[in-house]
């Protein structure tokens, strides 16, 4: 069983499964996230949606760096969650899967290609507290050692 975070489901609602990979991005002390600004402002680990017959790894890598201009080097998995939520942008509401792994940022190429993101560096306990996500907050707090 895969842990649920966020907003519980909707009776009645009917949700489209989406699955996305994310990464834990961590030099010196610091985790790079993106800030997104619409079409909700918030603070995300960098990652996205799988397209349709694309890898978990592959979309890792090109969401990564539309979201940040970053390459990077994926390490390992660290594990999955899911939330139940509305995605305005795509006018959809999605059962998220969300599998995250850690990573570590090798070259930056320049600004992220993705409208509304802006890459930023924060230090990790800050980066705890900012995500707006539940369940990156959790596999951050984990992977500092401040959670189970």
């Amino acid at each position: 069983m895969i842990r649920r975070f966020g907003e519980p489901v909707r009776p009645g609602q009917r949700y489209r499964i989406r699955p996305g990979a994310y990464a834990v991005l961590e030099r010196d002390g610091a985790l790079l996230v993106t800030h997104q600004a619409e079409p909700i402002p918030e603070y995300q680990l960098p990652g996205g949606g799988i397209d349709r017959g694309e890898s978990p790894l592959a979309a890792l890598h090109r969401e990564v760096f539309e979201e940040t201009g970053w390459r990077i080097d994926i390490r390992r998995r660290l594990g999955a969650f899911r939330r139940f939520t509305f995605m305005p942008e795509y006018d959809l509401w999605a059962e998220k899967l969300c599998t995250i792994y850690l990573a570590r940022p090798v070259r930056a190429h320049g600004d992220p290609h993705e409208p509304g993101h802006t890459a930023l560096w924060l230090p990790a306990e800050e980066a705890v507290h900012r995500l707006d996500n539940a369940g990156d907050r959790h596999f951050v707090a984990r992977f500092l050692g401040l959670a189970r």
